[in-house]
């Protein structure tokens, strides 16, 4: 069956970095954000309208200052000036609550997005085929999940905020014109020179912005390899060039990162300088026509503070473009990934699958992970019902392959692959895990209790998963922990033994009680005793099961009913153990020479 890895004739990293891709505006990728805010749209007007309230507020004050020194104060209106003082404190009320409102409901949004968005991507992410997670860079996608989804929580407040300094621009140029035009023409003036400052900084700040994003994704993947693989490192002693290494990334990072914050903080001293020469500009001006008596002395002094309270949403419209640069990179990231096509789905007329004898059967079955480079070639063979199959062969024979396929976790290129002669790509892929089960190799432990972990997915009490854990040699150590099944497992079980916790993995699988049973290199992580325990183990666990056992130790797999021995993606030969060693052919020569894997051969 072609697939999508057919389609395209290069693999290239699901989530390649593409800096100049990044790097303008994109219409869609706003459009989408929207998408997000929709289920909100009834808190985000109450958002809108309270920061229109609160722009009313702010540029009314000027206005009442000017009226109060101008009727008031200039006539000792007394009576007058206490209804002022009145209507101002309204507004300063009417300032405060709308503030808080604004504040509050904008930023409880903006937590609501953080979170939908992460849990789309997060869902997605565990949909993706297997072949995205092998090419996927684990940094980036942390990045992305974690600091990129920030940055567009970023922009929905900024957008909002942008609306009230935008409205109160509007609203300032009608009311300083209004009051004396001269005097607004000579604010404007000094506008040319802010464009042209603008022009000149925002094309370098956006890339300096772009380039700090990728270096952290960068010393993310670096940070994330190095403590995955500190057991390496120490064994290796490569602490010191591995420190070199990070030290090296951070450094970059350092420097696009503070490059980034001097374009940032770059454009606010030549703001502050244009709005104290605007002020002189303003009493200057302002002393003339008062002097002359042409302008109140009120219209002045309104000026003065409508001059600070127009360069402020000025200020605040950069920082927010600012804030629309890191989101439309963060914005290209997050889709990018959500975009990442899951190449396996369901068939439109897909069924669950009916799994009663565990039969499967390979057809001229052959697979790839990279375009052109074959792993499988041609691969035929059955396992019957309630066989126990070991595959073995050289590393890089295709064993984990094979099960991994069984599962679907990849698509075939050609062929057919079948289980009790349904063909596993027109069922649902729910139901084929559901009779399934998995022992890998590098077990996989997650947060929580014990009791947590060996149930996972089956429904299951108690005394099911203590029945469980006998049968598999696990219940032992796990009355040794503090508080039993009830003990809290840390982050990938770092509080317990890497065969402790392939014994719990060996429990949950069998917890499953699936039909098909895959052991990939299971007993690898295991001493000899234990070995002995689940061997015995086995005998029980595979009756009225079909069995599939991925091994390098021969003595693993020395009393399946069926041996498939692979080499460079081909089956060399097929049998039990003693008909292989009649044939004298790569079994026979590892086991007579009294090898324990194949990787001991030359």
């Amino acid at each position: 069956m072609t697939t999508s890895i057919n389609k395209n004739k290069k693999i290239v990293n699901a989530i390649e970095e593409d800096l100049e891709q990044l790097s303008s505006y994109d219409g869609d990728v706003a459009k989408r954000f929207f998408s997000f805010i929709k289920p909100y749209k009834t808190k985000a007007l109450l958002g809108v309208i309270s920061v229109i309230t609160f722009t009313i507020a702010v540029l009314a004050i000027p206005l009442l200052v000017k009226f109060t020194i101008d009727n008031a104060i200039s006539d000792n209106n007394e009576s007058l000036l206490n209804n002022l003082f009145i209507l101002l404190i309204g507004f300063a009320l009417m300032h405060f609550i709308s503030n808080y409102v604004q504040q509050r409901v904008i930023r409880e949004i903006g937590e609501h997005i953080l979170f939908d968005i992460r849990s789309k991507m997060f869902v997605h992410l565990q949909k993706l085929s297997m072949s995205v997670a092998d090419r996927s860079k684990y940094g980036s996608i942390m990045s992305r999940v974690l600091g990129d989804v920030g940055a567009l929580q970023e922009l929905f407040q900024a957008g909002v905020f942008a609306i009230g300094d935008m409205l109160t621009l509007i609203i300032i140029t009608i009311i300083i014109f209004s009051l004396n035009w001269s005097m607004a023409l000579g604010i404007l003036m000094i506008m040319p020179v802010f464009l042209a400052l603008r022009i000149f900084w925002l094309p370098k700040a956006r890339k300096a912005f772009l380039k700090a994003r990728a270096s952290s994704s960068v010393v993310n993947g670096v940070l994330n390899e190095h403590v995955n693989g500190v057991r390496v490192t120490q064994n290796m002693i490569r602490e010191d060039i591995n420190q070199k290494r990070f030290e090296g990334e951070v450094n970059t990072n350092f420097n696009d990162t503070n490059s980034a914050a001097k374009y940032g903080a770059g454009i606010h001293p030549p703001v502050e300088l244009l709005v104290g020469a605007t002020m002189s500009l303003i009493v200057v001006m302002g002393g003339y026509l008062v002097s002359g008596g042409s302008v109140e002395i009120g219209v002045m002094i309104a000026f003065l503070l409508y001059v600070q309270r127009f360069f402020d949403p000025i200020r605040a419209l950069t920082m927010h473009y600012s804030t629309l640069q890191r989101a439309m990179a963060s914005g290209h990231r997050i889709f990018e990934l959500l975009d990442i096509e899951i190449d396996i789905k369901d068939a439109e007329d897909a069924k669950d699958i009916n799994v009663n004898k565990g039969k499967i059967e390979f057809k001229n079955v052959d697979f790839e992970y990279n375009y052109n480079e074959p792993v499988l070639r041609k691969l035929n063979f059955v396992i019957n019902e309630n066989e126990t199959v070991g595959l073995v062969g050289p590393t890089g024979s295709g064993k984990t392959s094979i099960a991994s396929l069984i599962h679907r976790f990849y698509e075939i290129k050609n062929g057919n692959i079948f289980i009790d002669n349904q063909d596993i790509q027109q069922v649902t892929q729910s139901s084929l895990s559901n009779n399934i089960s998995m022992v890998l190799q590098d077990p996989i432990i997650f947060s929580g209790t014990v009791e947590e972990n060996i149930k996972y997915k089956a429904n299951a009490t108690r005394e099911e998963v203590i029945e469980a854990s006998k049968i598999v040699g696990s219940h032992e150590f796990v009355m040794t922990l503090p508080n039993g099944y009830d003990t809290i497992l840390e982050e990938s079980g770092a509080n317990i033994s890497v065969g402790q916790r392939q014994l719990l993995s060996f429990a949950r699988a069998l917890l499953l009680d699936s039909k098909i049973f895959i052991l990939d290199e299971a007993t690898s992580y295991i001493d000899s005793y234990t070995e002995r325990q689940i061997q015995n183990a086995l005998d029980r666990v595979l009756e009225n099961r079909t069995g599939i056992i991925i091994a390098h130790r021969l003595s693993t797999i020395k009393n399946a009913d069926k041996i498939i021995v692979l080499n460079k993606g081909e089956i060399v030969e097929i049998g039990n153990h003693e008909k292989l060693l009649s044939n004298k052919n790569l079994y026979w020569k590892l086991w007579s020479n009294n090898e324990s894997s194949f990787d001991d051969l030359s």
